[in-house]
């Protein structure tokens, strides 16, 4: 799960969390390549991801607020 990942992946029980800084759009395009991967392996591992948790926690003042995509979603 974790090869090629290129921001912070944190794991505990059934529960993944991607972070990573956003202050250009090199950060965004670093974070959607990252979901992409793991939405890859969970296919690839006959595993599931519930869509319907997935959060995007926005922080920080004047922060874009970009959208991302896990899957079709």
């Amino acid at each position: 799960m974790d090869s090629e990942i290129e921001c912070t992946l944190s794991k505990f029980a059934n529960n993944t969390k991607l972070c990573g800084v956003v202050d250009t759009l090199e950060g965004r395009d670093a974070i959607q390549r990252d979901l992409d991967r793991l939405e890859r392996w969970a296919r690839v591992n006959c595993m599931k991801l519930n869509k319907a948790k997935c959060k995007v926690l926005h922080m920080g003042q004047g922060n874009p607020k970009h959208n991302y995509k896990l899957g079709e979603k």
